[in-house]
């Protein structure tokens, strides 16, 4: 699974699905009062009490998705470890009306009783099963779910469709189940659905006939799957379809096909074409074959990511729909979201956790194989360098002394959605990236294809990975090395200091804040220093060591910018570094920006030096370091650390350093007018044109955009490139205000178009006006607003600093609905992340009040991060602030 974010400027606006306020269809069902028998055992709260192990699926269901419920016979092939009446499993909102146990070719009644809202169900059967084998038989129906858990339901355009996102717990929301990773079994399909609608699982559809009106889908048995990897889609889809050619590890084709919905018939071709070659890098990489008979790669309007079916994985439209055309931006995440979701085949659905607790592995090294894979398959997009800013991103979470390290013990159903986080992906990522190069390509991978072939089709856990890694590695200090960055939270700080003239002493401590304290911690880690063109790289596993760097200028201390750590500096040493920082790789600008920034929240380097350090920054070449180049200042401005007073300094700084790129550069605002240029020259422009007309509010370039815009609007189709929407809608709107959001809204809601339709929701979501935010959560009602789209306008308003302490109330007022509506994976875990632009100590005291409100939720970790984090700016804004607003407004 990957998450990802439509809208960089919003930290928490990532696609949520679920209520904005609680629907009957979705809201959590109470629970059955009545108590639990003693004979039954104590409710499993995570892992089942294994007395159950199941051995295969038939899966048989009636699925219409213009109705309000599907409904399906299922049994399950079982082994029954202990005899007895009650077994425990997982069934969450379900009505089942029937529940049979075969034994000895005897039937054997039950009922089935959800006891818990995370879906755990007691079945209860009138006499005792035998220990043995037996199969369970359930009749039951069910709501379609409006966002993605469970099976869902969708009208796109004149057209309903379903899908399923059954990852981490919601396949028994989609049917009873033994609902764990660790079942890990052959599964059969069979889908009962209207005539003309097309159907979608793991396997090939082996079988279709008629039967009472209905069209009836028969799938082949699937290889060992567990349940959050089983697909069910059922529409009127159109498709494209090919194959990917015999590969040295794959003799025969291998078939392979893009599903949509209807309207993005024709922008499919781009999609498939990409996934052949994804497809053929990670076979090489593996050194194996594809691991399931076919690969169907599906789109949904509404899903915040993709998620990793075995063989019928699924997307956001954006993602897949688009042509040769599309920005560099979408063709990135295009390369990267598909390598990792490919990726997860292999890692994930043919080695499989064992359970939650090591969901870490699955993710980390998908996220790494994405931006590796991708940056194969097109080195032009220069995807590959987006690793090391999402593991840099990371360090700014897991710098929190709130938090939790990547390998975390799970113990209950709530703890399991949280694990999908920044941790994972971007800290993890980065960590992974760290071992294989301080191992070296070769080696690395040879581990990974140890593993792999030790685990094929089955279930894994981290310490098998480790000691591959480490027998691959020759070298024992691997394991402890690797284990004191996914067992431990925290990010590493090197200190430097001069101890010769060739020599430095380095130590190496736990990062923290301004104002905060951390625990002791050490690490293993792997230091790569580079002065010149001599790079020198050791294990550090001691506090304090030396290094000798028989070389001349400006040290570097995290070589290539591929380590999981932050470094400080003596200010000379400092300064020379950011002198240097123009000309730089962009893996090691963006670790300069990282430590730099680093460093001024932790109270060291200068205002002085954090400005120099912008203007070093925005002259690097590579658009990942360059376009963050004046990330923390504008955090800064935003948050209130640099007063209302300097404001218009700094918004006069941002325009002074961009301006001339991009007029350097040129701009036509109308679609496809720079599709000529290199793809990094394409995403330049873009970022500068957002940073100029967003955080400089420079009037001509808005001007100009705004009149793109109206032109667009009135019917144009050319007269604006999608890439420019964002901005485009925003200065728009800064014009009209509520009156121009009313205009856009309606055009809004009457299209499907991937990227017209979430860009212009996100810029009047986020117009800062009053008015509008108001009109948004307590005034506008309109059918084809869908839920996920009304709760990221609550993100939009509390996150946007003119509208976020009317929005805060709002939602203050509005949690428990917002909390207990049915919503998918992420979002009770983010929600704490959309009040991180408050700052101040006044703040965090207010947001201690919401611990009872998350007390044994997924997002209760999220809160005491945000509340750290808004502490910490608050102190920091105190004891400094006035310095960094004096150095802004000195500016000329």
């Amino acid at each position: 699974m990957h998450s990802i974010m439509p809208k960089a400027a919003i930290l928490a606006a990532t696609l949520l699905a679920g209520t904005f306020l609680a629907s009957p269809a979705l809201a959590q069902q109470p629970t059955t009062e009545a108590p639990i028998p003693a004979e039954a055992g104590v409710m499993p709260a995570g892992k089942l009490d294994g007395a159950v192990v199941p051995q295969g699926y038939r899966l048989d269901l009636t699925v219409d998705p213009t109705k309000e419920r599907f409904s399906g016979h299922v049994e399950i092939d079982a082994e029954v470890k202990k005899a007895g009446r009650y077994v425990w499993m997982h069934g969450r909102d379900l009505k089942v009306g029937k529940v049979t146990a075969m034994v000895g070719g005897q039937p054997v009644s039950g009922t089935f009783r959800q006891v818990d809202p995370t879906g755990v169900a007691l079945v209860t059967f009138d006499a005792p099963l035998p220990a043995g084998k037996t199969t369970f038989a359930f009749d039951y129906d069910a709501p379609f779910g409006e966002g993605p858990a469970g099976m869902f339901h969708l009208k796109v355009g004149d057209d309903w469709y379903s899908w399923t996102q059954h990852e981490s717990i919601d396949a028994r929301a989609s049917f009873p189940s033994f609902d764990e990773p660790g079942f890990k079994v052959p599964w059969n399909v069979t889908l009962r659905t209207p005539a003309g609608l097309k159907a979608v699982s793991n396997a090939p559809e082996v079988k279709t006939e008629t039967a009472n009106g209905m069209t009836v889908h028969t799938f082949g048995q699937t290889l060992p799957l567990p349940s959050y990897l089983v697909a069910l889609m059922v529409g009127p889809f159109v498709t494209v379809e090919g194959v990917v050619p015999p590969t040295p590890q794959r003799p025969t084709p291998l078939p392979i096909r893009v599903i949509s919905t209807k309207q993005n018939a024709g922008k499919l071709d781009f999609a498939l074409e990409g996934t052949k070659g994804v497809v053929e890098h990670l076979e090489a990489y593996f050194g194996q074959s594809f691991p399931y008979p076919k690969l169907d790669q599906i789109t949904t309007p509404i899903l915040p990511g993709a998620m990793e079916n075995a063989g019928a994985d699924l997307y956001a439209d954006s993602i897949l729909v688009m042509d040769d055309k599309a920005s560099t931006a979408q063709k990135r995440l295009f390369g990267m979201v598909v390598s990792h979701e490919l990726a997860h085949q292999w890692f994930g659905d043919l080695v499989t956790p064992a359970w939650w607790d090591d969901i870490w592995l699955n993710e980390s090294f998908a996220n790494w194989m994405g931006f590796r894979i991708g940056n194969e398959w097109r080195p032009d997009l220069n995807i590959g360098a987006g690793a090391l800013a999402e593991g840099f991103n990371a360090m700014g979470i897991d710098a929190l002394v709130a938090g939790r390290p990547i390998h975390q013990k799970i113990e209950k159903n709530a703890q399991i959605d949280a694990a999908f986080d920044t941790i994972t992906y971007g800290k993890g990522g980065h960590v992974v990236a760290m071992i294989a190069a301080f191992m070296g390509d070769t080696k690395f991978r040879d581990g990974v294809r140890g593993y792999m072939a030790a685990h094929k089709y089955g279930n894994a856990t981290s310490a098998e990975f480790f000691k591959a890694m480490a027998e691959a590695a020759g070298d024992p200090r691997i394991l402890p090395a690797m284990q004191s960055f996914t067992d431990q939270q925290g990010v590493p700080l090197v200190t430097l200091e001069r101890a010769g003239p060739q020599s430095w002493k380095v130590t190496q401590s736990r990062y923290v804040r301004y104002g905060m304290k951390g625990p002791v911690t050490k690490w293993g880690i792997p230091l790569c220093l580079r002065q010149g063109d001599i790079r020198q790289c050791s294990l550090m596993t001691d506090t304090t060591t030396t290094v000798t760097i028989k070389s001349a200028g400006p040290i570097m201390p995290n070589a290539g910018g591929t380590g999981y750590y932050r470094f400080e500096l003596p200010a000379k040493d400092w300064d020379a570094l950011i002198a240097a920082t123009p000309s730089l790789s962009g893996g090691e600008a963006l670790a300069v920006e990282d430590s730099l920034n680093a460093s001024f929240y932790a109270g060291r380097v200068t205002a002085d030096q954090l400005i120099a350090g912008s203007r070093a920054l925005a002259a690097n070449p590579d658009s990942y370091a360059s376009g963050d180049a004046t990330g923390l200042l504008q955090a800064m401005a935003a948050r209130g650390v640099i007063a209302e007073s300097a404001k218009p300094k700094f918004r006069a700084f941002v325009d002074g350093l961009y301006a001339p790129q991009l007029k350097a550069l040129g701009l036509d605002p109308k679609a496809g007018a720079h599709a000529g240029d290199d793809p990094e020259k394409q995403q330049r422009r873009v970022q500068l044109v957002e940073l100029l007309a967003g955080t400089a509010r420079d009037a001509a370039l808005r001007a100009q955009l705004s009149k793109a815009a109206d032109a667009y609007l009135g019917g144009d189709a050319g007269a604006l490139d999608p890439a420019l929407f964002g901005a485009a809608f925003d200065a728009w709107l800064g014009e009209r205000k509520l009156d121009g959001a009313k205009v856009l809204m309606d055009k809004a809601l009457a299209s499907e178009d991937p990227l017209f339709r979430p860009s212009a929701l996100g810029a009047i979501g986020t117009t800062g006006d009053a008015a509008t935010a108001k009109w948004l959560l307590d005034e506008f009602q309109d059918k084809r607003l869908r839920q996920s789209e009304k709760l990221n306008f609550v993100r939009y308003v509390v996150y946007t600093p003119e509208t976020r302490d009317w929005g805060y109330s709002w939602m203050k007022a509005h949690l428990d609905e917002l909390l207990n509506g049915g919503a998918g994976i992420f979002f009770g875990a983010r929600l704490p992340q959309i009040l991180g632009n408050f700052c101040s100590v006044a703040s965090a005291d207010e947001f201690d009040g919401l611990r009872a409100k998350f007390a044994g939720k997924s997002g209760a970790l999220e809160l005491e991060r945000t509340i750290e984090r808004v502490r910490s700016c608050g102190k920091l804004k105190d004891v400094r602030g006035a310095e960094l607003t004096a150095a802004i407004a000195k500016l000329n």
